[in-house]
C-alpha cells in the first residue's frame, strides 16, 4: 500500500501545481491596446500603460475579477490579433461599425466623442474641395481614414495611411503632411495642445456619421464569447453608476466623454 502512495503521490502533486497555474492563468485577462493614442491609449515616461482606456480596462478588470495584462498591437492588425486569440479583447477607442459587427462582438458602449478635420489655422474651408491638392495622415484602418477616403480623396485629397497617429503628427510637424482627420478628444490631448500643435485647428463640422463612426466606442470581443461579454456589460454598468467612470474621465477631460 506504501509503494502504491508513493507512486501517485508525485503525479498528484504535478497534476495540483498544473491546476494552479491554470487556475493563475484563468484569471488573467489579456488587453489589446494601441499605446500611441493619448489620451486614451499611451505610455508613461517609464514605458507603462496609461489613459482612459488603459484606466477604463483596470476598472473594468477589478469588477469582474481579472487581471488585465495589456498586449501592445499595431492598429490596423487589431481585430485579426483577437480572431486569433492572442488575447481575450480589444479596449482601445474601438468604433463599433457595422463592418466590423460582422466579424467581431462588441460589449455595449463606452464612450463616443467626435472626429474632425485638422489643418493650418487660418486655412479657407467650405467643404472637402477646399482641401484639394493637400495630404491628410490618417491612422491605417480607422474609421478616420474610411471617413476621409469617402469624403476627401474624392475632392482630390491625398490620404497617408499611417501605422500609429503619433506617427501622423510628426510628418505634420515636419512639414511632410498638410494635416489629419482624427477624434477630436485624441488630437487635441496628442498635437493641438501641444507646442508643435500651436499653429493647428479645427476646420469643417464634427463628425458622427454612422455609416463611417458606427455607434460610438465598445469593447472588442470574439464572437461566441457570451458569458465575457455579459460579465463586461454588468461592469459597464456598474462603474457607470458607482462613481468610477466620472473618476476616470476627469483625469483626462472636462466633459462627460460617454455622450448622448
Amino acid at each position: 500500500m506504501a509503494k502504491k502512495t508513493w507512486a501517485i503521490a508525485p503525479f498528484t502533486i504535478v497534476a495540483a501545481f498544473g491546476m494552479a497555474a491554470a487556475s493563475a492563468q484563468a484569471t488573467d485577462l489579456k488587453v489589446a491596446i494601441d499605446p500611441t493614442y493619448e489620451p486614451f491609449t499611451y505610455k508613461t515616461a517609464d514605458g507603462k500603460p496609461t489613459g482612459f482606456d488603459v484606466d477604463i480596462a483596470n476598472a473594468i478588470c477589478t469588477e469582474i475579477k481579472r487581471k488585465c495584462v495589456f498586449v501592445e498591437q499595431v492598429w490596423d492588425s487589431m481585430i485579426p490579433g483577437l480572431q486569433a486569440k492572442k488575447y481575450d479583447v480589444v479596449i482601445s477607442s474601438l468604433s463599433m461599425t457595422e463592418e466590423r459587427k460582422r466579424v467581431i462582438d462588441f460589449s455595449d458602449r463606452y464612450y463616443k466623442t467626435p472626429s474632425g478635420i485638422v489643418v493650418k489655422k487660418g486655412t479657407a474651408y467650405t467643404g472637402p474641395a477646399s482641401l484639394k491638392g493637400k495630404k491628410i495622415g490618417v491612422l491605417k484602418g480607422s474609421t478616420q481614414e474610411k471617413w476621409a477616403m469617402g469624403e476627401l480623396k474624392p475632392a482630390g485629397v491625398t490620404i497617408v495611411p499611417y501605422e500609429a497617429q503619433d506617427q501622423v503628427y510628426l510628418d505634420i510637424k515636419s512639414g511632410r503632411l498638410d494635416g489629419t482627420v482624427a477624434d477630436k478628444v485624441e488630437v487635441h490631448g496628442g498635437f493641438l495642445r501641444k507646442p508643435e500643435g500651436k499653429d493647428y485647428g479645427y476646420v469643417g463640422a464634427d463628425q458622427y456619421e454612422t455609416k463611417y463612426y458606427g455607434d460610438g466606442i465598445g469593447i472588442g470581443l470574439r464572437k461566441g464569447q457570451k458569458e465575457l461579454k455579459d460579465q463586461i456589460n454588468a461592469a459597464i454598468k456598474t462603474i457607470r453608476s458607482n462613481g468610477t467612470y466620472n473618476t476616470i474621465a476627469k483625469k483626462y477631460f472636462d466633459f462627460d466623454p460617454y455622450g448622448n
